[in-house]
């Protein structure tokens, strides 16, 4: 008999470590689903940036982008608005990192402690944990689950600024390099810090396979 075929979504954040999506972390997690034989749908909401940079020189651009557009480059054109996200249809949920997750899918970089999550994603991610079925948190984005689920464990590498606010929560921080994962058996949950730390793109992958592998043995 042949192994089910896993339904992974994912949801991006834009395009671009600075104000969207980290370009290797949501790439590497498309294809490490792929190595592994399950699918994957890409989404995003359909709602504007919270800021566009120019990446040569760190400066903010007088423009205006979506992050559902943005997010469409590194999907190739293959993705949904997050507002068409489903629970049933899917069993993983992953969100790469990148600053945009910050920006654009909750206020953590301009309110710290403060922050909130935009509905769609908060939604998201409660009607997946709900059910009972995993969900992966690459780089920032781990900063969405604490504030949403609380008393969780996961990493932020060994950013001691980060976990110290989501602590005061109830959340169980631990340090880890870039090719290790942390685990959260009893919520099902899997974090790895990717380009958290000064890491090479071959640790962050070998970190994102760790994850993906750990998912698909927690359905």
């Amino acid at each position: 008999m042949s192994p089910r075929v896993l339904r992974f979504a994912v949801i991006l954040a834009g395009c671009g470590n600075k104000d969207g999506a980290e370009i290797h972390e949501s790439v590497l997690t498309l294809l490490s689903i792929d190595r592994f034989g399950h699918q994957y749908q890409c989404f995003a909401p359909d709602v504007p940036q919270g800021r566009v940079l120019n990446f040569l020189t760190n400066q903010e651009m007088p423009e205006k982008r979506n992050v559902l557009l943005e997010s469409a480059r590194i999907a190739r054109s293959n993705i949904k608005p997050l507002s068409d996200f489903r629970e049933g249809d899917f069993d993983i949920l992953v969100m790469p990192g990148g600053s945009g997750v910050a920006y654009n899918l909750c206020t953590f970089a301009v309110d710290g402690d403060r922050m909130t999550v935009l509905p769609q994603v908060e939604s998201s991610v409660r009607a997946m944990h709900q059910a009972g079925k995993p969900i992966g948190a690459l780089c920032i984005s781990p900063v969405i689950i604490t504030k949403i689920l609380k008393k969780v464990t996961v990493t932020f590498g060994k950013d001691e600024k980060v976990g110290a606010i989501f602590q005061k929560s109830g959340t169980n921080t631990v340090h880890c390099d870039a090719r290790g994962i942390v685990i959260d058996q009893i919520n099902k949950i899997v974090t790895t810090p990717c380009y958290m730390l000064d890491a090479r793109i071959s640790e962050v992958g070998e970190g994102i396979e760790k994850l993906i592998q750990q998912l698909i043995k927690m359905v």
